[in-house]
Protein backbone atom coordinates (compact mmCIF):
# COMPACT_ATOMS: atom_id res chain seq x y z
CA UNK A 1 0.00 0.00 0.00
CA UNK A 2 1.02 3.35 -0.84
CA UNK A 3 0.30 6.37 1.35
CA UNK A 4 -1.67 8.37 -1.33
CA UNK A 5 -5.34 8.78 -0.62
CA UNK A 6 -6.63 5.34 -1.92
CA UNK A 7 -5.06 2.08 -1.59
CA UNK A 8 -4.64 0.21 -4.96
CA UNK A 9 -4.13 -3.13 -4.07
CA UNK A 10 -6.92 -4.53 -1.27
CA UNK A 11 -6.22 -6.49 1.24
CA UNK A 12 -7.07 -10.41 1.62
CA UNK A 13 -9.91 -11.17 -0.29
CA UNK A 14 -13.19 -10.92 1.79
CA UNK A 15 -14.70 -14.45 0.50
CA UNK A 16 -14.64 -17.32 3.07
CA UNK A 17 -14.14 -14.85 5.69
CA UNK A 18 -15.80 -15.90 8.80
CA UNK A 19 -18.34 -13.79 11.00
CA UNK A 20 -17.96 -10.54 10.59
CA UNK A 21 -15.39 -9.03 13.03
CA UNK A 22 -13.05 -11.88 12.32
CA UNK A 23 -9.62 -11.68 11.78
CA UNK A 24 -7.52 -13.08 9.25
CA UNK A 25 -5.49 -16.26 10.41
CA UNK A 26 -2.21 -15.92 9.52
CA UNK A 27 -0.42 -12.35 10.13
CA UNK A 28 0.95 -10.89 6.97
CA UNK A 29 4.67 -11.81 5.92
CA UNK A 30 5.63 -8.04 6.66
CA UNK A 31 4.23 -8.08 10.21
CA UNK A 32 7.14 -7.61 13.16
CA UNK A 33 8.39 -10.71 14.37
CA UNK A 34 10.57 -11.30 17.83
CA UNK A 35 14.20 -9.71 17.77
CA UNK A 36 17.69 -11.75 17.37
CA UNK A 37 18.66 -11.13 20.81
CA UNK A 38 16.37 -13.48 22.95
CA UNK A 39 16.90 -13.11 26.77
CA UNK A 40 18.77 -16.22 28.15
CA UNK A 41 17.16 -19.31 28.63
CA UNK A 42 15.12 -19.64 31.59
CA UNK A 43 14.82 -15.92 32.09
CA UNK A 44 11.27 -15.80 31.10
CA UNK A 45 10.25 -19.04 31.60
CA UNK A 46 7.57 -20.03 34.65
CA UNK A 47 8.30 -23.16 37.35
CA UNK A 48 7.50 -26.35 35.55
CA UNK A 49 5.61 -28.31 37.38
CA UNK A 50 6.47 -29.76 40.54
CA UNK A 51 9.61 -27.30 40.30
CA UNK A 52 9.91 -25.10 43.19
CA UNK A 53 11.86 -21.51 43.29
CA UNK A 54 15.70 -21.49 44.67
CA UNK A 55 15.44 -20.85 48.58
CA UNK A 56 16.37 -17.41 48.20
CA UNK A 57 13.21 -16.52 45.81
CA UNK A 58 10.49 -18.27 47.44
CA UNK A 59 7.98 -15.87 48.34
CA UNK A 60 9.88 -13.13 46.03
CA UNK A 61 9.00 -12.93 42.29
CA UNK A 62 10.13 -15.52 40.39
CA UNK A 63 12.14 -15.04 36.95
CA UNK A 64 13.03 -11.95 35.65
CA UNK A 65 11.41 -10.12 38.25
CA UNK A 66 12.84 -11.62 41.42
CA UNK A 67 14.58 -9.19 43.89
CA UNK A 68 18.16 -9.24 43.64
CA UNK A 69 20.58 -9.89 46.52
CA UNK A 70 19.76 -6.50 49.08
CA UNK A 71 16.79 -5.34 47.37
CA UNK A 72 13.67 -5.52 48.72
CA UNK A 73 10.76 -7.83 47.49
CA UNK A 74 8.09 -5.80 45.86
CA UNK A 75 4.79 -5.86 43.51
CA UNK A 76 5.58 -7.22 40.14
CA UNK A 77 4.69 -5.30 36.82
CA UNK A 78 1.53 -5.47 36.00
CA UNK A 79 -0.39 -5.39 39.02
CA UNK A 80 -1.45 -8.16 41.04
CA UNK A 81 -2.41 -10.79 38.13
CA UNK A 82 1.30 -11.30 37.36
CA UNK A 83 3.19 -10.53 34.10
CA UNK A 84 4.14 -7.50 32.48
CA UNK A 85 1.17 -6.98 31.11
CA UNK A 86 -1.60 -7.85 34.41
CA UNK A 87 -2.51 -10.43 32.16
CA UNK A 88 -1.90 -12.95 29.28
CA UNK A 89 -2.40 -11.02 25.72
CA UNK A 90 -3.25 -7.68 27.91
CA UNK A 91 -1.44 -4.46 28.50
CA UNK A 92 -1.93 -1.67 31.00
CA UNK A 93 -3.56 -3.57 33.37
CA UNK A 94 -6.56 -6.23 33.39
CA UNK A 95 -8.32 -4.28 31.11
CA UNK A 96 -6.86 -5.46 27.77
CA UNK A 97 -5.07 -4.36 25.23
CA UNK A 98 -3.63 -1.25 24.56
CA UNK A 99 -5.66 1.99 22.59
CA UNK A 100 -5.27 1.54 18.88
CA UNK A 101 -3.06 4.30 17.38
CA UNK A 102 -4.86 7.05 16.26
CA UNK A 103 -3.46 9.20 13.20
CA UNK A 104 -6.53 10.75 12.13
CA UNK A 105 -9.78 11.06 12.74
CA UNK A 106 -10.50 7.24 13.86
CA UNK A 107 -8.69 4.85 15.53
CA UNK A 108 -6.75 2.09 13.73
CA UNK A 109 -9.27 -0.66 14.81
CA UNK A 110 -12.45 -2.11 14.41
CA UNK A 111 -14.95 1.26 14.92
CA UNK A 112 -18.32 1.62 16.80
CA UNK A 113 -20.80 3.79 15.33
CA UNK A 114 -20.12 6.84 17.77
CA UNK A 115 -16.64 6.58 16.11
CA UNK A 116 -17.86 6.63 12.49
CA UNK A 117 -20.37 9.42 13.10
CA UNK A 118 -17.55 11.12 14.76
CA UNK A 119 -14.93 10.30 12.49
CA UNK A 120 -17.12 11.78 9.20
CA UNK A 121 -17.60 15.32 11.54
CA UNK A 122 -14.16 15.24 11.94
CA UNK A 123 -13.29 14.83 8.45
CA UNK A 124 -15.18 17.61 7.09
CA UNK A 125 -14.33 19.79 10.03
CA UNK A 126 -10.47 19.02 9.40
CA UNK A 127 -10.81 19.43 5.66
CA UNK A 128 -13.84 21.91 4.81
CA UNK A 129 -12.27 24.03 2.49
CA UNK A 130 -12.03 20.78 0.32
CA UNK A 131 -15.42 18.96 1.34
CA UNK A 132 -17.48 22.25 0.76
CA UNK A 133 -15.76 22.86 -2.58
CA UNK A 134 -16.76 19.68 -4.06
CA UNK A 135 -20.23 19.62 -2.50
CA UNK A 136 -20.89 22.69 -3.29
CA UNK A 137 -20.56 22.18 -7.01
CA UNK A 138 -22.73 18.98 -6.82
CA UNK A 139 -25.74 20.65 -4.55
CA UNK A 140 -25.60 23.28 -7.06
CA UNK A 141 -26.87 20.64 -9.97
CA UNK A 142 -28.91 18.37 -7.56
CA UNK A 143 -30.66 21.69 -6.84
CA UNK A 144 -31.52 23.04 -10.09
CA UNK A 145 -32.24 19.30 -11.07
CA UNK A 146 -34.79 19.21 -8.12
CA UNK A 147 -36.10 22.89 -9.42
CA UNK A 148 -36.22 21.91 -12.70
CA UNK A 149 -38.82 18.58 -11.56
CA UNK A 150 -40.97 21.17 -9.65
CA UNK A 151 -41.77 22.93 -12.76
CA UNK A 152 -41.81 20.35 -14.73
CA UNK A 153 -45.03 18.86 -12.46
CA UNK A 154 -46.63 22.36 -11.21
CA UNK A 155 -49.64 21.85 -13.10
CA UNK A 156 -50.29 17.87 -11.85
CA UNK A 157 -49.44 18.89 -8.06
CA UNK A 158 -52.58 21.86 -7.75
CA UNK A 159 -55.51 20.76 -5.79
CA UNK A 160 -58.47 22.67 -6.52
CA UNK A 161 -60.38 23.88 -3.89
CA UNK A 162 -63.59 24.94 -5.71
CA UNK A 163 -65.30 21.90 -6.76
CA UNK A 164 -64.34 18.35 -5.14
CA UNK A 165 -62.36 16.05 -6.71
CA UNK A 166 -63.60 12.59 -8.37
CA UNK A 167 -61.94 9.24 -7.31
CA UNK A 168 -60.00 9.22 -10.55
CA UNK A 169 -58.75 12.83 -10.33
CA UNK A 170 -57.52 11.60 -7.02
CA UNK A 171 -56.04 8.68 -8.33
CA UNK A 172 -54.00 10.62 -11.04
CA UNK A 173 -53.13 13.28 -7.92
CA UNK A 174 -51.89 10.32 -6.15
CA UNK A 175 -50.04 9.13 -8.98
CA UNK A 176 -48.24 12.19 -9.75
CA UNK A 177 -47.72 12.96 -6.38
CA UNK A 178 -45.45 9.83 -5.91
CA UNK A 179 -43.97 9.98 -9.46
CA UNK A 180 -42.65 13.67 -7.78
CA UNK A 181 -41.49 11.81 -4.59
CA UNK A 182 -39.54 9.44 -6.67
CA UNK A 183 -38.07 12.19 -8.57
CA UNK A 184 -36.71 14.39 -5.40
CA UNK A 185 -35.04 11.20 -4.28
CA UNK A 186 -33.53 9.96 -7.17
CA UNK A 187 -31.86 13.22 -8.00
CA UNK A 188 -30.68 13.75 -4.53
CA UNK A 189 -29.54 10.13 -5.19
CA UNK A 190 -27.82 10.99 -8.13
CA UNK A 191 -26.13 13.19 -6.28
CA UNK A 192 -24.93 11.56 -3.30
CA UNK A 193 -23.15 8.87 -5.24
CA UNK A 194 -21.23 11.44 -6.65
CA UNK A 195 -20.13 13.23 -3.42
CA UNK A 196 -19.23 10.08 -2.52
CA UNK A 197 -17.08 8.95 -5.34
CA UNK A 198 -15.32 12.43 -5.44
CA UNK A 199 -14.66 12.99 -1.39
CA UNK A 200 -13.85 8.94 -0.41
CA UNK A 201 -10.15 10.37 -1.28
CA UNK A 202 -10.47 13.16 1.02
CA UNK A 203 -11.94 10.75 3.94
CA UNK A 204 -8.92 8.25 3.56
CA UNK A 205 -6.18 11.01 4.16
CA UNK A 206 -8.44 12.49 6.81
CA UNK A 207 -8.22 8.77 8.37
CA UNK A 208 -4.13 9.07 7.54
CA UNK A 209 -3.65 12.14 9.48
CA UNK A 210 -2.56 14.01 5.96
CA UNK A 211 -3.75 17.38 4.74
CA UNK A 212 -5.60 17.65 1.42
CA UNK A 213 -6.17 20.70 -0.94
CA UNK A 214 -8.69 21.57 -3.26
CA UNK A 215 -6.17 21.38 -6.39
CA UNK A 216 -4.09 18.55 -5.06
CA UNK A 217 -7.11 15.80 -4.22
CA UNK A 218 -8.89 17.07 -7.76
CA UNK A 219 -5.68 15.98 -9.54
CA UNK A 220 -5.75 12.42 -8.26
CA UNK A 221 -9.13 11.70 -8.82
CA UNK A 222 -9.37 13.12 -12.06
CA UNK A 223 -8.15 9.67 -13.79
CA UNK A 224 -10.77 8.17 -12.56
CA UNK A 225 -13.50 10.23 -13.14
CA UNK A 226 -14.90 8.57 -16.01
CA UNK A 227 -14.70 5.14 -14.00
CA UNK A 228 -16.89 6.94 -11.32
CA UNK A 229 -19.27 8.33 -13.69
CA UNK A 230 -19.51 4.62 -15.16
CA UNK A 231 -20.41 3.44 -11.38
CA UNK A 232 -22.40 6.38 -10.54
CA UNK A 233 -25.13 5.46 -13.98
CA UNK A 234 -25.10 2.08 -13.07
CA UNK A 235 -25.55 2.27 -9.35
CA UNK A 236 -28.43 4.85 -10.40
CA UNK A 237 -29.90 2.75 -13.14
CA UNK A 238 -30.16 0.00 -10.84
CA UNK A 239 -31.67 2.18 -8.17
CA UNK A 240 -34.19 3.22 -10.60
CA UNK A 241 -34.93 -0.23 -11.32
CA UNK A 242 -35.52 -1.80 -8.27
CA UNK A 243 -38.11 1.35 -6.84
CA UNK A 244 -39.57 1.88 -9.90
CA UNK A 245 -40.51 -1.63 -11.56
CA UNK A 246 -43.06 -2.53 -8.71
CA UNK A 247 -45.12 0.50 -9.21
CA UNK A 248 -44.90 0.72 -12.92
CA UNK A 249 -47.84 -1.40 -13.91
CA UNK A 250 -50.21 0.53 -11.55
CA UNK A 251 -49.01 3.63 -13.02
CA UNK A 252 -49.48 2.51 -16.36
CA UNK A 253 -53.37 1.43 -15.97
CA UNK A 254 -54.03 3.51 -13.28
CA UNK A 255 -55.22 1.08 -11.46
CA UNK A 256 -54.47 2.78 -7.37
CA UNK A 257 -54.50 -0.70 -6.08
CA UNK A 258 -52.01 -1.81 -7.63
CA UNK A 259 -49.70 1.24 -7.14
CA UNK A 260 -49.97 1.25 -3.41
CA UNK A 261 -49.27 -2.45 -3.58
CA UNK A 262 -46.08 -1.84 -5.53
CA UNK A 263 -44.44 0.59 -3.26
CA UNK A 264 -43.44 -1.47 0.08
CA UNK A 265 -41.97 -3.61 -2.93
CA UNK A 266 -40.52 -0.77 -4.28
CA UNK A 267 -38.72 0.22 -0.95
CA UNK A 268 -37.72 -3.65 0.18
CA UNK A 269 -36.01 -3.99 -3.39
CA UNK A 270 -34.45 -0.60 -3.27
CA UNK A 271 -32.57 -1.09 0.49
CA UNK A 272 -31.70 -4.23 -0.03
CA UNK A 273 -29.97 -2.89 -3.89
CA UNK A 274 -28.76 0.10 -1.54
CA UNK A 275 -27.22 -1.43 1.19
CA UNK A 276 -25.03 -4.00 -1.57
CA UNK A 277 -23.74 -1.91 -3.15
CA UNK A 278 -23.22 1.20 -0.96
CA UNK A 279 -19.69 0.68 -0.61
CA UNK A 280 -18.95 0.29 -4.11
CA UNK A 281 -18.00 4.29 -4.45
CA UNK A 282 -15.23 4.00 -1.92
CA UNK A 283 -14.27 0.85 -3.02
CA UNK A 284 -13.58 2.51 -6.91
CA UNK A 285 -11.88 5.64 -5.59
CA UNK A 286 -9.50 3.58 -2.65
CA UNK A 287 -8.44 0.57 -4.69
CA UNK A 288 -8.63 2.09 -8.19
CA UNK A 289 -10.22 -0.44 -10.20
CA UNK A 290 -13.00 -1.23 -12.74
CA UNK A 291 -16.34 -0.34 -12.34
CA UNK A 292 -17.44 -4.46 -11.64
CA UNK A 293 -14.68 -4.87 -9.27
CA UNK A 294 -16.31 -2.17 -6.90
CA UNK A 295 -19.56 -3.57 -7.11
CA UNK A 296 -18.08 -7.27 -6.27
CA UNK A 297 -16.06 -6.06 -3.87
CA UNK A 298 -18.64 -4.33 -2.18
CA UNK A 299 -21.08 -7.03 -2.23
CA UNK A 300 -18.46 -9.30 -0.43
CA UNK A 301 -17.64 -6.67 2.02
CA UNK A 302 -21.06 -6.07 3.47
CA UNK A 303 -21.74 -10.00 2.63
CA UNK A 304 -22.69 -11.26 6.52
CA UNK A 305 -23.09 -7.52 7.80
CA UNK A 306 -26.03 -6.30 6.06
CA UNK A 307 -28.06 -5.21 8.82
CA UNK A 308 -25.36 -3.59 10.78
CA UNK A 309 -24.23 -1.31 7.95
CA UNK A 310 -28.16 -0.81 6.48
CA UNK A 311 -29.12 0.27 9.89
CA UNK A 312 -25.94 2.96 10.10
CA UNK A 313 -26.68 4.16 7.19
CA UNK A 314 -30.26 4.34 7.81
CA UNK A 315 -29.69 6.01 11.24
CA UNK A 316 -27.19 8.97 9.07
CA UNK A 317 -29.74 9.67 6.39
CA UNK A 318 -32.65 9.88 9.71
CA UNK A 319 -29.62 12.76 10.87
CA UNK A 320 -28.88 14.09 7.94
CA UNK A 321 -32.58 14.95 7.42
CA UNK A 322 -33.07 16.23 10.43
CA UNK A 323 -30.79 18.58 9.90
CA UNK A 324 -31.88 19.38 6.41
CA UNK A 325 -35.46 19.80 7.90
CA UNK A 326 -34.07 22.57 10.85
CA UNK A 327 -31.60 24.58 7.88
CA UNK A 328 -35.02 24.09 5.54
CA UNK A 329 -37.59 25.68 7.70
CA UNK A 330 -36.36 28.95 8.20
CA UNK A 331 -36.25 29.36 4.48
CA UNK A 332 -39.94 28.01 4.03
CA UNK A 333 -41.10 30.66 6.37
CA UNK A 334 -39.50 33.32 4.29
CA UNK A 335 -40.52 31.98 0.93
CA UNK A 336 -44.04 31.82 2.41
CA UNK A 337 -43.68 35.58 2.87
CA UNK A 338 -42.45 36.46 -0.14
CA UNK A 339 -44.65 34.22 -2.30
CA UNK A 340 -48.00 36.44 -3.54
CA UNK A 341 -50.71 34.20 -2.41
CA UNK A 342 -48.98 33.12 1.14
CA UNK A 343 -49.84 30.06 2.97
CA UNK A 344 -53.04 29.48 0.63
CA UNK A 345 -50.61 29.00 -2.39
CA UNK A 346 -48.79 26.15 -0.05
CA UNK A 347 -51.84 24.19 0.74
CA UNK A 348 -53.20 24.26 -2.83
CA UNK A 349 -49.76 23.75 -4.54
CA UNK A 350 -49.71 27.08 -6.46
CA UNK A 351 -46.91 28.06 -4.78
CA UNK A 352 -44.97 25.48 -7.22
CA UNK A 353 -46.28 28.06 -9.87
CA UNK A 354 -44.50 31.10 -7.85
CA UNK A 355 -40.29 31.76 -8.79
CA UNK A 356 -39.73 33.45 -5.86
CA UNK A 357 -40.98 30.64 -3.62
CA UNK A 358 -39.18 28.04 -5.56
CA UNK A 359 -35.77 30.46 -5.33
CA UNK A 360 -36.21 30.61 -1.80
CA UNK A 361 -36.35 27.55 -0.86
CA UNK A 362 -34.11 26.27 -3.13
CA UNK A 363 -31.46 28.10 -1.71
CA UNK A 364 -32.19 26.58 1.60
CA UNK A 365 -31.85 23.26 0.12
CA UNK A 366 -28.69 24.36 -1.60
CA UNK A 367 -27.05 24.86 2.06
CA UNK A 368 -28.34 22.10 3.56
CA UNK A 369 -27.71 19.50 1.08
CA UNK A 370 -24.12 21.06 0.80
CA UNK A 371 -23.45 20.34 4.30
CA UNK A 372 -25.46 17.19 4.60
CA UNK A 373 -23.94 15.23 1.60
CA UNK A 374 -20.48 15.05 3.14
CA UNK A 375 -21.72 13.46 6.52
CA UNK A 376 -23.27 10.74 4.52
CA UNK A 377 -20.23 10.64 2.02
CA UNK A 378 -18.05 10.31 5.56
CA UNK A 379 -19.89 7.45 7.56
CA UNK A 380 -20.16 5.52 3.71
CA UNK A 381 -16.45 5.83 3.27
CA UNK A 382 -15.95 4.78 7.29
CA UNK A 383 -17.83 1.98 6.72
CA UNK A 384 -15.72 0.74 3.95
CA UNK A 385 -12.63 1.11 5.87
CA UNK A 386 -14.00 -0.59 8.78
CA UNK A 387 -15.34 -3.75 7.31
CA UNK A 388 -11.63 -3.76 5.80
CA UNK A 389 -10.18 -3.51 9.21
CA UNK A 390 -12.19 -6.42 10.55
CA UNK A 391 -11.88 -8.88 7.46
CA UNK A 392 -8.18 -8.10 6.24
CA UNK A 393 -6.76 -6.19 8.74
CA UNK A 394 -6.33 -3.26 6.69
CA UNK A 395 -5.05 -1.45 9.92
CA UNK A 396 -1.70 -2.63 9.73
CA UNK A 397 -1.86 -1.38 6.05
CA UNK A 398 -3.27 2.50 7.43
CA UNK A 399 -0.64 2.15 10.19
CA UNK A 400 2.28 1.50 7.91
CA UNK A 401 0.94 4.31 5.23
CA UNK A 402 0.78 7.12 8.35
CA UNK A 403 4.08 6.14 9.91
CA UNK A 404 2.45 4.59 13.19
CA UNK A 405 5.76 2.90 14.73
CA UNK A 406 5.03 -0.23 16.56
CA UNK A 407 1.60 -1.06 15.36
CA UNK A 408 1.25 -4.36 15.45
CA UNK A 409 -1.09 -7.18 15.84
CA UNK A 410 -3.33 -6.81 19.15
CA UNK A 411 -5.84 -8.84 20.80
CA UNK A 412 -8.02 -8.55 17.74
CA UNK A 413 -5.48 -10.35 15.82
CA UNK A 414 -4.92 -12.98 17.73
CA UNK A 415 -2.05 -11.71 19.34
CA UNK A 416 -0.60 -9.52 22.34
CA UNK A 417 1.10 -6.60 21.95
CA UNK A 418 5.35 -5.87 21.87
CA UNK A 419 6.70 -6.45 25.51
CA UNK A 420 9.17 -3.28 26.90
CA UNK A 421 12.57 -3.19 25.47
CA UNK A 422 11.75 -3.49 21.89
CA UNK A 423 11.34 -6.85 21.10
CA UNK A 424 8.50 -7.40 18.82
CA UNK A 425 4.59 -8.89 19.66
CA UNK A 426 4.21 -12.01 21.35
CA UNK A 427 3.04 -13.86 18.62
CA UNK A 428 1.94 -17.06 17.99
CA UNK A 429 2.59 -17.01 14.60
Amino acid sequence: MNDSPGWATPGSPSDGEGSDGGRPAAQPADAPKWSASQPPPGQWSSPAAGQTPPPQQQGAGWGPYAPQPGQQPGPQPGGPYGGPYGHPGGAGGWGGPPPAAKPGVIPLRPLGLGEILDGAVSSLRGHWKTVLSVSLVVAVLVQLGLLGVQRLMRDSLVVSTEQPRTPGELANLMDDTMVAAYANYYVQLLGLLLVTGLLAGVVSRAVLGQSSTVAAHLRSVRPLVPRMLGLTAVLFLGALAAGFLPVLPGLLTGNAFLTILGVPVGLVLLAWFFVTFVLAPPALMMERGKVTDALRRSAKLVKGSWWRIGGISALTWAITWLTSMIIAVPFAAIAMFVSPGGLSDILDGTSAQSWSFLLVTAIGGLIALTITMPMQTGVTSLLYIDQRIRREALDLELARAAGVPDHGYNGDHGTVPPRPGGAGPASGG
